[in-house]
């Protein structure tokens, strides 16, 4: 299994790939029409494996699992009795893979009933009567999971670092889509629906808790390349507007989602890390702007073979009630003429918070960036807290448009006499 990033085309695949989503489809409806419902859809998903991806095991006759997989490029399904069944991935018609897909079912000692109408695709014609040949490129589907497989070492260290509730890294079959999604606890307001060819309850059940949410398309969905997305439900206010990284992150309007190309990601001198900001900046815009309770729901980054250390939870939850943020690591300062920063380090990892001079009275906090392995210690809270105590003593007041120092003031109302007041 290689680690490296494979170079992506999506309109060089894209029949292969149309292809690829409908037979996902298929395996994932009989998934769905068999397991009982999971909260958020999360029955339906599959799982990147180093070979391809799984439903994991199916609760129909003996036990069915159903695999792809992209090396070999078979369909292979496995069963609780030892039986195992599969089939060629070729260039093939979509009625005549769902006939061998039920074949499997039925010869596993399964029940092949699901429902025979796609979802999520414009204009859909049911599986059975879907008898146009489509190709299958073996060399793009190679590449595809080759690309999954990455993404999803990025997506699964991501989670690591949230104790509250986080969706698994999975993939959704109806738009093709491989996601995490982590949740703030609060109840959302009824999602509008009105999703095509999504039956409105399911999408109304699946965001009826707040949620900040990002993921991988191989392309389509309204754009014609592959890229990563992040969104939050319900969107916070100034939420289109806030700072995300890499520079090559963007507010997609039609889509009202942060995009960033996968090509940017592919082409980077450290593309996990790329993708890493892109997580978590985009996370850190919905929670700071929607007031999640970050003290609670942060840890650090978890380590193999290191266990979360309690004292740390223990900490947060210490601030949460009020007591003092750690004051035995010191903040550096650095001080010029039109820009500064403040930076401090912990096990040997930095956090820092710059800003930008207005005039002789004035400061603006423009970025605050806290590495994945410190996140949930308070340590961006002690950055903003050092630049208050140094307002008071120098007279300055603060401007904070960065999201994260601004949820910060929004926390401590011990702290706005540095902030510029309103005119009366």
């Amino acid at each position: 299994m290689s680690t490296k990033w494979p170079r992506l085309d999506y309109l060089d695949w894209r029949e292969t790939c149309a292809a690829l989503h409908l037979y996902l489809q298929i395996v994932g409806k009989y998934r769905l029409a068999h397991t009982p419902w999971l909260n958020h859809s999360w029955t339906a998903t599959f799982y990147v494996t180093p070979t391809g991806l799984t439903s994991s095991p199916i609760p129909d006759g003996p036990g069915i699992e159903i695999r792809f997989d992209f090396r070999e490029h078979m369909v292979i399904g496995t069963c609780g009795n030892g039986r195992k069944e599969t089939f060629a991935l070729e260039p093939s018609t979509v009625a005549a893979f769902r006939a061998k897909v039920v074949q499997m079912i039925a010869d596993l000692g399964g029940t092949p009933t699901f429902s025979d109408m796609p979802n999520e695709v414009p204009d859909p014609i049911p599986f059975s009567e879907d008898h146009r040949d489509r190709p299958y490129d073996r060399d793009a589907v190679q590449r595809y999971h080759q690309a999954l497989v990455a993404i999803d070492r990025v997506l699964g260290r991501f989670r690591t670092s949230f104790l509250g509730k986080s969706s698994p890294v999975h993939l959704f079959w109806g738009a093709m889509d491989l996601a995490v999604t982590r949740f703030s606890g609060r109840r959302a307001p009824l999602h509008p629906a009105g999703i095509p060819s999504l039956p409105d309850d399911v999408a109304q059940e699946a965001y009826d808790r707040e949620v900040s949410s990002a993921g991988f398309w191989p392309g389509g969905n309204g754009i014609d390349y592959p890229a990563f997305y992040a969104y939050a439900y319900p969107a916070p206010g100034g939420y289109r507007g806030a700072p995300v990284r890499p520079e090559a992150a963007f507010w997609h309007e039609g889509l009202s989602e942060f995009m960033l190309p996968y090509d940017a990601v592919q082409a980077a001198a450290d593309p996990d890390e790329a993708l890493m900001a892109f997580l978590v900046s985009t996370y850190e815009a919905a929670a700071d702007l929607g007031h999640w309770d970050r003290a609670l729901l942060e840890c650090a980054e978890g380590r193999p073979r290191q266990v979360r250390r309690p004292s740390a939870g223990q900490a947060n939850a210490d601030v949460a009630r009020g007591a003092p943020a750690p004051t035995d690591v010191p903040v550096a300062r650095e001080d010029g003429a039109s820009k500064g920063r403040y930076s401090l380090v912990m096990d040997g990892h930095e956090a820092e918070m710059t800003y930008s001079r207005v005039g002789k009275g004035q400061i603006i906090i423009d970025h605050t960036e806290v590495p994945g392995v410190l996140r949930g210690r308070k340590v961006g809270e002690m950055l903003v807290r050092q630049a208050v105590e140094d307002a008071r003593r120098d007279s300055v007041i603060l401007i904070p448009l960065c999201p994260f120092a601004k949820a910060q003031f929004d926390r401590h109302p011990e702290w706005q006499d540095v902030l510029r007041q309103p005119k009366s």
